[in-house]
């Protein structure tokens, strides 16, 4: 189903073209975030005939697997390149090219809404998490996923090696992490606090390519670096060489911070 498109603030316009620079090399980021999307759709109970809506849903994985247990899926994000390739992952998905703060659906209209490391990309996050519980059904979870303790993942090691070259970066997600700060976010959006989890996967990759053009996907990292790009490609690889396996490939250690609201 080709995405519509709907009204977006300059911000959201801007995260779209930055993400979307190299949406073929992001996609295998996420495809190996599998396991923490399992994690998140065994505890809402995720279940044939509900109608579940992925906020930021790049490029459709998450989808794919609520679709694959028998769920209405809908997803929506700012980057138009991302949405192709959910598109082609998802073709029964409902995609929509737009902005988290402008949700084009009704009240009440999701079993579930779920948003991993997105939320905080929004002008402002209150306003997409009330968003967010407007489109859900009484008592329906709300995922909110960001990263986790800073000296716990090796992603938040790459974005430090990444900010000498984008110094203009407004949003890093460095402080969700810590103990009540996305918990009273959630109060202030009107939503009730459920449960609260802290989990950790890995990213593999077999060689310094492959792993320096995963990570200069993530946030447009080489769009922002323009003609730098090979000096930040350089200084990707020594910021997790002790990352290197004894074959050269990658095994990059995240940990992620997990809220459950209900609206």
């Amino acid at each position: 189903m080709t995405p519509t498109t709907t009204t977006m603030s300059p911000n959201a316009r801007q995260w779209g073209l930055m993400w979307g620079a190299r949406p073929r090399a992001w996609a295998v980021n996420e495809e190996q975030q599998t396991p923490i999307y399992k994690d998140v759709i065994d505890l809402i109970r995720v279940s044939p005939g509900d109608r579940v809506l992925d906020v930021g849903c790049g490029t459709g994985v998450f989808l794919r697997m609520c679709a694959d247990r028998g769920a209405t899926v809908c997803g929506i994000d700012a980057s138009e390149g991302l949405l192709e390739i959910a598109d082609e992952r998802v073709p029964e998905a409902e995609l929509c090219h737009g902005d988290m703060q402008h949700l084009p659906y009704e009240d009440d209209s999701f079993d579930a809404v779920t948003g991993f490391t997105s939320f905080f990309f929004a002008d402002d996050m209150v306003a997409a998490l009330r968003e967010a519980g407007r489109v859900a059904r009484p008592g329906a979870p709300i995922a909110i996923q960001t990263m986790g303790r800073p000296e716990r993942c090796d992603l938040e090691t790459v974005k430090g090696a990444a900010m000498a070259f984008r110094p203009e970066e407004a949003v890093n997600g460095k402080t969700y992490w810590r103990p009540g700060v996305v918990e009273d976010l959630v109060a202030e959006a009107g939503l009730a606090l459920d449960i609260v989890f802290d989990s950790t996967s890995s990213y593999r990759y077999p060689d310094d390519t492959a792993y320096a053009d995963a990570m200069l996907s993530a946030g447009g990292a080489a769009l922002a670096a323009g003609d730098r790009e090979p000096e930040l490609r350089a200084a990707l690889i020594e910021a997790l060489a002790h990352r290197r396996q004894p074959d050269g490939s990658y095994r990059l250690s995240n940990e992620w911070h997990t809220v459950i609201a209900r609206a």
